[in-house]
């Protein structure tokens, strides 16, 4: 290896450069979900309607917030350091996973379902939490550098908390009633048969989505250590 192909390597020259393009862009992203959450509730108290039991209780809202925490930290790691941790990583593939169904559910399953009748939040909120993040949290995993090589065993980390928020909402509905989507209803039109295809299909979607992500990121770091 000689000094000339180390410092005007042009992947090299570009990676940092853009490492902190996407650092910014992760700021400004993770402050406009926090800004979409802020606007909810806030909209939700003026009109009398919140309801902090249900509303915490969304996945699109749990995770929306662990978004808004890892985008606020990967922002401001890519400012400050040249590639990611291990653990940083392997949260990224778990918040990616969670994006990109939160994404795919809204808008093939919910997004056509008719309202209540009673008071709806901003569209705009709706639309920052289930399209734009979820395309930016892509963008951002395909595109900034910086990614560390994920073992495979943190699928695990990956689907755990969606198995603890299944179980939380089934029971919690089981006592009160309320599920958060209709299509986790047990007594909704399909019954126990439609809720468990469901379920599976999204569990077997969110570790197909981790499990290319992971595999991206090995690639990638693959290619980084032979590079020049």
């Amino acid at each position: 290896m000689t000094k000339m192909s180390v410092v005007d390597s042009p992947v090299r020259a570009e990676a940092p450069g853009l490492r902190r393009i996407f650092g910014f862009l992760r700021l400004a992203v993770g402050l406009l979900v926090l800004a979409a959450l802020v606007t909810q509730v806030t909209a939700d108290l003026l009109h009398d309607s919140f309801k902090p039991g249900e509303y915490f209780s969304y996945f699109t809202i749990e995770s929306s917030m662990m978004n808004v925490v890892v985008l606020l930290v990967g922002g401001s790691l890519a400012l400050r350091l040249p590639r990611d941790t291990e653990l940083f990583t392997s949260v990224r593939v778990a918040i990616l996973s969670y994006a990109v169904i939160t994404g795919l559910v809204y808008n093939v399953l919910l997004r056509n379902i008719p309202g209540d009748g009673s008071y709806e939040p901003p569209r705009w909120c709706n639309e920052v939490m289930h399209v734009w993040v979820p395309i930016f949290i892509l963008l951002d995993w395909l595109l900034a550098p910086g990614r560390a090589r994920v073992p495979w065993k943190r699928l695990w980390l990956v689907i755990s908390y969606p198995l603890a928020w299944l179980a939380f909402t089934m029971i919690r509905g089981a006592i009160t009633g309320w599920y958060p989507y209709p299509f986790l209803e047990p007594a909704g039109p399909g019954g126990i048969p439609s809720l468990l295809v469901y379920v599976v299909g999204i569990a077997a979607f969110i570790v197909a989505v981790a499990s290319a992500a992971i595999g991206f990121a090995r690639l990638t770091a693959r290619a980084d250590r032979a590079a020049p």
